[in-house]
Parts: C-alpha cells; structure tokens; sequence
C-alpha cells in the first residue's frame, strides 16, 4: 500500500498549481466571480445609482445656491460697508462744516459786540464831553456872575458910588473878564 499511497500522493501533487499559478484563480472561478459581478454592476447602475445622482445633484445646487446666497450675502455686506463709510464721511464733513460755520459765527459775534461796544463806549464819551462842557459852561457863567458881582461890589467901594445899573454893571464886568483873559492868552503864548 504505501505504493499505492505514494502514487495517489504524485498524482495530487501533480494537480496542484506550481509557480505563478498559485496566485491566478481557476478559469471556472474566473467565469462565475465576473457574471456576479455584472449582475452587481447592473443592479447598482440600475437601482442605486440614480437616487445617489439624484441625492448628489441636489447637494450640488444646494451648495451652489448656499455659494451664491453666501456670494450675494458678502456683497450686499460690502455695499451696506462702503455705504456706512461713506455716511460717515459725510456726516464728518458736516460735523466739520458745522464747527467752521461756528467758528465763523462766533468771529461776527465777538466783532459785532466789539463793534457796539466801542460805539457805546464813543457815546458814552461824547455824552461824557458834552456834560462836561456844559458844566464848565455852567461854571463860567457862575463864576462870571460871582466875579461880576465882586468886581461891581468892590468898584463901588473904590469908586465910592453905587454901581446898581445893570448895564453898567454888565460892561464893567465883561471889560474886566475880557482883560482876565487876554491876559490868560499872552501868559500861554509866551509859554508855548
């Protein structure tokens, strides 16, 4: 038996692949793992293919239109910003306008106070000139009286007679005053 034992053995070893052979499958497995595999294929090209298109198409436009709302978003955001800023130029200009025009308000009011001021302060001087000219007049009538007076008084008791008449009394004290103030004029000629 173990002859026969031995050939059994050559004979199984004789079946077995050698070589290369050990990694090719048989033509048989070949044969059955590719109709497998076109029944897979044409079941997955048939019923699960178009739902996955259906599925990834729709996430593609939904992404899109995301992409463009999310493009339509950041411009409107840009626009809104450059509209923003450019309110707030103008809103400081404005502000600036403002303060220049002010500025310029406040320069017309202090001069135009300035301005009544120095007229009142001129109004108040020449009130203040015309008082006192008209009392220095006063005075001079006063003390021409006073003096007139004096003089006719001390006249009559010189001259030894009465000076009553008013209009002697008159000439003899514009003739003395007249005299007082020529000599008032040569004394500040000869000083000048």
């Amino acid at each position: 038996m173990p002859a026969h034992s031995s050939a059994v053995v050559l004979a199984a070893a004789a079946d077995e692949p050698q070589g290369i052979e050990l990694f090719l499958p048989a033509g048989y497995d070949l044969l059955w793992s590719a109709v497998v595999l076109v029944i897979i294929a044409v079941a997955f090209y048939k019923f699960i293919l178009p739902p996955m298109n259906k599925i990834l198409d729709e996430r593609a436009s939904l992404i899109e239109g995301g992409i463009e709302k999310a493009e339509a978003a950041q411009k409107a955001a840009d626009e809104a910003l450059a509209q923003q800023q450019e309110l707030l130029a103008e809103a400081r200009a404005q502000a600036a306008q403002v303060r220049e025009e002010a500025r310029a308000e406040g320069t017309a009011i202090v001069n135009d106070l300035k301005a009544k001021a120095s007229e009142e302060a001129g109004r108040i001087t020449e009130t203040a000139h015309r008082q006192i000219e008209a009392e220095r007049q006063s005075a001079v009538v006063s003390l021409r009286t006073e003096v007139g007076t004096l003089a006719t008084e001390l006249a009559s008791k010189i001259v030894g007679e009465s000076l009553e008449d008013s209009a002697r009394q008159s000439r003899v004290v514009d003739r003395f005053l007249d005299e007082l103030e020529a000599s008032q004029a040569v004394a500040s000629n000869k000083e000048a």
